[in-house]
């Protein structure tokens, strides 16, 4: 069903209810209003008749016949439209002949809640209930009296008072008829019926146009997305804001979901890219080196009586290979890791601990090195600690294969303190080496996947994984002449928040990943580096 007829529906439905409701309490308030009127009708009746019933009273009881039937002919004519009925203390007959009223039997019209046990009916006229009906002992304010089916409003004033010790005593009632206002109450009820019989339909219909025309943005966005396929074209959704927040803030949300299908299928593409490039990277280089074991196991099984010198270069040949084949594998597994790697890998990491653990590492199993060590504690920021320890790892790796001159140990200097403008920290790695330095026009190249020296040990990817993983971490690596000797300096930037548990941006990484696929610095890649 759609929204505009739910819409319509329940407001047809609730108008009615609500003219019910209000016409209910409208009702409520006109019955009060005719109640008020007829009582307020009968106090002004019973004011008149008062001093007419209490001389009736008066006069019947001095036993003057003709003088009280003028009395009683003067208090039933000035009760109008109003019922009268005047009972007098004690038992006995009507005295007066024209009411029509059956006389009151005592113990029968009686009420009890210790009240007089009978009343006299003096004289009674006009519109009130029969005799037999129930009354209350006293009424000083109007009541509805119910008999036979007809309703009244009566109301009672005392005559002589119960405590007078002279006079006769007696009770004045005064009537009027239950349906005085009933014609206007009814008219009320039946204009409410017909408001609500006409409210519902034109209630339906209001709301459907209404709704119709408010809900016109949500079905133009509808057609817009329901047009869209992500996996077949590259259309994505363009919304012009309505100013409606609900359908601005939908449209938001459906651009936010397909901004996230397309980074989700462009990872998941460099994810089957990586594989692929893994795959056929470790076919090529892994040739090279399992040709020349499979030639030294040859060698080993045609001549068992191999000469044991020769043997022994054999050997060492076959477990370089090894080496050599181990390197390749393990440095291709980082850079795939590295391409593949998503934000909630990263935390906050103490640099300069995870510095000076590389470097411990380094003087364990590089004894000869001489190596020294200057940082400042505590620089914390937002990083992938595997990543950033692998990356620290090969500086001080290539450090100490190619920072040493022939016949001496290597000499490196290590350095970490703090850099950049107070806006925009930065921590700064700088690692120094006495080799042979690189030349200018070749420290773009020593990145690239694979570049070696010749006769480098190593696999080409040692530099490849620095530049990878600087990059992830939104940071930059350049290659210096070092500022004393001969020699090269790698001096590396990275960010350094604040706050390092409230940084956010890190959880910005690069989309787009592809060391393991493309060369860097040959297409989508640029090697985050600074002349």
């Amino acid at each position: 069903m759609r929204l505009t007829t739910r819409i319509a529906l329940v407001m047809g439905l609730a108008m009615p209810l609500l003219v019910l409701g209000s016409g209910a309490l409208l009702l409520r308030l006109v019955t009060r209003d005719v109640h008020a009127e007829q009582d307020a009708h009968l106090r002004e009746r019973a004011a008149v008749l008062l001093p007419l019933a209490r001389g009736l009273l008066r006069t019947e009881e001095s036993g003057q016949p003709r003088k009280a039937a003028n009395r009683e002919r003067q208090l039933l004519d000035a009760g109008l439209d109003v019922g009268v009925r005047l009972l007098a203390a004690g038992g006995g007959s009507v005295t007066g002949g024209n009411s029509g009223v059956d006389p009151v039997v005592p113990g029968r019209n009686t009420t009890t809640g210790g009240g007089p046990q009978g009343y006299r009916v003096v004289a009674a006229a006009g519109p009130q209930p029969p005799a037999p009906a129930s009354l209350p002992v006293a009424a000083p304010d109007p009541v509805t009296v119910r008999a036979r089916g007809h309703a009244w409003r009566a109301l009672s004033v005392e005559v002589g008072g119960a405590n007078a010790r002279k006079g006769p005593r007696g009770t004045l009632w005064v009537f009027s008829r239950g349906s005085a206002g009933t014609a206007e109450v009814t008219a009320v009820q039946h204009r409410i019926l017909v408001v609500a019989l006409i409210a519902a339909p034109l209630a339906g219909l209001l709301s459907w146009a209404i709704a119709e025309r408010a809900t016109r943005p949500l079905r133009r966005l509808q057609r817009r997305a329901g047009g869209l396929d992500p996996g077949t074209s590259t259309a994505r959704l363009d919304h012009t804001p309505s100013r409606i927040t609900e359908v601005d803030d939908l449209a938001r949300t459906l651009q936010t979901v397909l901004s996230r299908y397309d980074e989700q299928a462009a990872r998941t593409q460099e994810a089957l890219a990586t594989a692929r490039a893994f795959s056929a990277t470790a076919s090529h280089e892994l040739r090279t080196p399992l040709m020349g074991m499979q030639t030294n196991l040859d060698v080993l099984t045609d001549h068992p009586d191999l000469d044991p010198v020769d043997r022994a270069d054999v050997l060492a040949d076959l477990r370089s290979g090894q080496q050599r084949l181990m390197a390749t594998l393990i440095a291709l597994r980082a850079l795939a890791q590295g391409d593949l790697v998503e934000a909630d890998a990263f935390g906050v990491v103490d640099l300069s601990e995870l510095v000076a653990a590389a470097v411990a590492d380094v003087e364990r199993h590089h004894p000869g090195v001489r190596l020294t060590l200057r940082l400042t504690p505590g620089l914390l920021l937002s990083a992938w600690e595997p990543g950033l320890r692998m990356a620290v790892d090969n500086l001080l790796r290539n450090a100490v294969v190619h920072g040493s001159r022939a016949g001496l140990p290597a000499r490196i200097e290590v350095a970490l303190r703090p850099g950049g403008r107070p806006a925009d920290p930065v921590a700064v790695l700088t690692v120094d080496d006495d080799g042979p330095g690189i030349a200018p026009e070749e420290r773009q190249q020593v990145f690239q996947r694979f570049h070696r020296r010749a006769g480098s040990p190593g696999s080409g990817l040692g530099l490849t994984l620095v530049a990878q993983q600087i990059a992830l971490h939104r940071g930059t690596v350049r290659i210096l002449d070092r500022p004393t000797g001969t020699g090269v300096r790698f001096e590396v930037h990275l960010p350094r928040p604040g706050d390092p548990a409230a940084d956010t941006r890190t959880l910005e990484l690069p989309l787009h990943r592809a060391w393991l696929s493309e060369v860097p610095g040959e297409g989508p890649h640029e090697l985050p580096t600074r002349a």
